[in-house]
């Protein structure tokens, strides 16, 4: 059997609020496999979200309590460069509420990552997402701004930008969290699209009935994951 693409073993992490410590991750490990889609499912504030930051490396975890590895490689150790290349090109991230920058038009949304320090440069970004736009019925739409978007073109505004870079991997956190279930639908259809032609992808859900579009799914509950099926990750040397 392969190794894993994208593992974490034992990740905690705790935040500090006031004068408090909230552990949100109590020991999370997960293994996914190249061209993989695995949902994690779980309630509102259960760390979802923290989980699939750590795993794009835009937060770490608690100092020595945790490892992410890509590629069998670990994460932590990774000079600054090598952080950012990981960022940009291994990684394109999917949000609930789009982040798109209302300044911009579609297409500069759509651009971003490919102007970013470890991303593919303005001009091939340009082809790049021209065309994923065009593949996902947005090609009238290159010059409006996102206020003039209906929240499903939104979206796909947003996943034409988290695979400007051509990534391994979406981290996808609620993608259809803020549409009504009929544009949802199209959402995940876009990515179950995406996935046929090799993505892998992690999405955090709180809904079953789309965590059914997946491959595998596991839940999180109290900080730890329990993987419904497939491989556990093994110990990390």
């Amino acid at each position: 059997m392969s190794s894993p693409l994208l593992e974490a073993h034992d990740l905690h992490k705790t935040y500090r609020l006031g004068q408090v410590d909230v552990p949100v991750l109590k020991g999370c490990s997960l293994a996914v496999s190249r061209g993989e889609w695995l949902a994690v499912l779980g309630s509102s504030g259960s760390g979802k979200s923290t989980l699939l930051h750590l795993l794009g490396g835009l937060d770490r975890p608690d100092s020595g309590r945790g490892e992410i590895r890509h590629e069998g490689q670990p994460l932590e150790g990774r000079s600054a460069r090598a952080f950012d290349r990981y960022r940009a090109q291994t990684v394109g991230f999917v949000f609930q509420f789009y982040h798109l920058l209302p300044e911009l038009t579609v297409l500069e949304n759509a651009m971003l990552p490919g102007l970013v320090p470890g991303g593919i440069g303005a001009a091939p970004a340009r082809r790049r997402v021209s065309n994923l736009l065009d593949r996902f019925g947005l090609s009238h739409r290159l010059n409006h701004r996102p206020r003039e978007l209906s929240g499903g073109e939104r979206q796909r505004t947003a996943i034409a930008r988290a695979l400007a870079n051509d990534p391994q991997i979406l981290l996808a956190d609620e993608p259809t969290g803020n549409l009504d279930a009929h544009t949802g639908a199209e959402i995940l259809d876009l990515l179950a699209e995406a996935h046929q032609s090799g993505l892998t992808i992690v999405m955090v859900t709180h809904d079953q009935q789309i965590a059914d579009r997946a491959d595998r799914d596991c839940r999180l509950v109290d900080g730890v994951l329990s993987v419904a099926e497939g491989t556990e990750p093994a110990p990390l040397a």
